[in-house]
């Protein structure tokens, strides 16, 4: 028998059945419909419907994230369609192994997924906790763990998690942004493939990254590199050096491993050229984990001086973080970073982040970054509180004013407590100063501009952004849908917000405000139903506390436009949508 792989999801119509004896030809109507609308969704994310029985849909997809991305659409979809509701249907999903029988696939993970739809409550979506392990890093939504539970006909019981809102901050969902033709080569530039954890240990992944993600921000510092950022290279999925060079524009590609052995840390690194392949030079370096940064220094020192022909070191020396003292709670701020990166997938990552960075300020307490990422972390969370963040970013600030996310993240506190424009001003262009060849940086702090009433120097660093990295997070590429706004180009807005490859939050409000500005009101009303499928915690306030204009105009039209759309005054759910602050991931 032929087998594979693959993500199941089945959908079915609820309530169908008894609503029939009173209106068959109705209910009907809109089962089809509704079906219909979910067909439309998975051929849309590359899904296949292999199968139909009743008022259910079963399709297969080979990527588990795409399958969540047609779920989620399909609800939020619903809303907006005339005699339907995002409760009309429930899902269930699974990855398994199944067999092929003909067009039909069949087996157990088919009869789980199944079992997991009849579980679910209406308008839900739940997931197996393998489906939840596979997109965890890359998911387009946060999880809510409903536990282990029994099903007929399994005979272990199944961890199930429940698809929440879509995801506005996750540094995984890239939103390409490359075009044809490809770009040229730039001089003296460079991609960082991220470095691979050699050897068995998976738990070294966070070393790895952590790394990586270092060697891109010192070779960053030196003015005369074009730096690509990691997130590029990793959404490449390729070690190609050749494939690297024709899509990001680079002449050479840095990749290399790493592992650590007891104390001692194994480096293995080499420079390629991408106009052949060929390896420009090669190296294994094997240390004390405490001497791992020196290491560091010494691998961007060697390709700054192949790549460029020339190091600044008294620019670099100027521009440097604060390194730690205490190689132990380096070690614990990866791990952190880590959990960080998951934050807004669950509030367990969330926990543990914060754990492990307050574990990294207890061994080094002169260590500022984990400061910073701790209130990042720290955000997400209800108990959440502005002064006592603002209190615990300066003691960070007087750590290490070199750092340029902790300008960053100062930067918005300073609107969101104090309303002061001009200090969080100051703090944007030094972390520009700081980090001007940083990607993330460059496209987070468009944001201020916009919020600041400059969306055209907005745009601008945007432009750059996409130019260092055409595979930036989707909550930055966004960035670009608020500064349209307020630029009042409403159809340009609209454009942008759709070409994103999946609608967040923010961009559907912003769509929703558009169209009230262009007369559309009842298409405002459906994009604002839409958004509030996905996440019914939206609010006026909601906006009020996330979009920091400064002065009334801008903020006042957005939101009486949305309130025209449809969007309540208050969260009606009691809960908070979103973290507080603009967090780092």
């Amino acid at each position: 028998m032929e087998r594979k792989l693959v993500t199941i999801l089945v959908g079915d119509f609820v309530g169908s059945t008894p609503a029939m004896e009173t209106d068959e030809e109705g209910v009907l109507s809109r089962v089809v419909l509704g079906l219909d609308l979910v067909a439309g969704c998975v051929a849309r994310h590359g899904g296949r419907v292999f199968n139909t029985a009743g008022d259910a849909i079963l399709a297969e997809f080979d990527s588990p994230v795409n399958a969540l991305k047609a779920a989620i659409e399909s609800r939020s979809l619903m809303a907006s369609s005339d005699g339907l509701s995002p409760k009309d249907m429930r899902f269930g999903m699974h990855v398994a192994d199944v067999v092929c029988v003909g067009d039909d696939l069949r087996g157990d993970g088919v009869n789980i997924a199944a079992r997991l739809q009849q579980s679910a409550d209406p308008g839900e979506i739940d997931v197996s906790k393998t489906l939840y392990d596979h997109v965890r890093r890359v998911s387009p939504c946060n999880f809510s763990d409903l536990g282990d539970r029994r099903f007929k006909g399994v005979s272990e019981t199944m961890q199930v998690m429940r698809v929440g809102a879509s995801m506005d901050r996750h540094v995984y969902q890239s939103a390409p942004t490359v075009t044809a033709p490809k770009p040229e080569l730039r001089a003296n530039s460079i991609a960082v493939v991220p470095f691979r954890a050699s050897g068995a240990d998976d738990d070294q992944a966070f070393l790895a990254d952590g790394l990586t993600e270092d060697l891109v921000h010192e070779l960053s510092l030196n003015r005369s590199l074009f730096v690509s950022s990691r997130t590029a290279s990793t959404a490449l999925q390729t070690q190609d050096p050749v494939e690297i060079g024709e899509t990001l524009g680079v002449r050479y590609v840095l990749s290399g491993s790493v592992r650590k052995l007891g104390n001692r840390v194994k480096l293995g690194v080499s420079l390629s050229r991408t106009s052949d392949g060929g390896m420009v030079w090669s190296d294994r370096i094997q240390r004390p984990f405490d001497e791992v940064l020196d290491a560091l220094e010494d691998i961007v020192a060697r390709v700054a001086a192949t790549v460029s022909g020339r190091i600044d070191h008294s620019e670099i020396h100027a521009a440097r973080m604060k390194r730690p003292e205490n190689m132990t709670a380096y070690e614990y701020y990866l791990r952190g970073l880590e959990k960080h990166r998951l934050g807004g997938v669950s509030d367990r990552h969330v926990l543990e982040a914060r754990d492990w960075f307050q574990k990294s300020q207890e061994a080094d307490p002169g260590f500022a970054r984990p400061v910073a990422m701790e209130i990042c972390a720290w955000s997400y969370l209800p108990d959440f509180d502005l002064t006592v963040a603002e209190r615990n970013l300066n003691r960070a600030m007087e750590l290490d004013v070199s750092d340029p996310e902790l300008h960053r993240i100062f930067g918005i506190l300073q609107i969101k407590l104090n309303k002061d424009f001009d200090a969080s001003r100051r703090h944007h262009e030094m972390a520009l100063k700081l980090a001007p060849n940083d990607a993330y940086i460059v496209g987070r702090c468009a944001a201020f501009y916009t919020f600041a009433g400059e969306p055209e120097r907005a745009m601008e660093l945007l432009d750059r952004a996409e130019e260092l990295d055409p595979f930036l997070p989707v909550w930055i590429v966004e960035e670009r849908v608020a500064a349209l706004y307020a630029m009042g180009r409403y159809p340009e807005m609209n454009d942008e917000a759709r070409s994103l490859n999946f609608q967040t939050r923010r961009s559907r409000l912003y769509r929703a405000a558009g169209r009230v500005a262009r007369g559309d009101v009842e298409r405002g009303r459906a994009l604002l139903q839409e958004a509030l499928a996905d996440d019914p915690t939206l609010s006026v306030g909601y906006v009020k506390s996330q979009e920091l204009f400064n002065g009334p105009q801008v903020l006042d039209h957005l939101l009486d436009r949305l309130r025209q759309a449809g969007l309540p005054e208050a969260d009606p759910t009691g809960s908070a949508a979103g973290p507080v602050l603009v967090s780092s991931q």
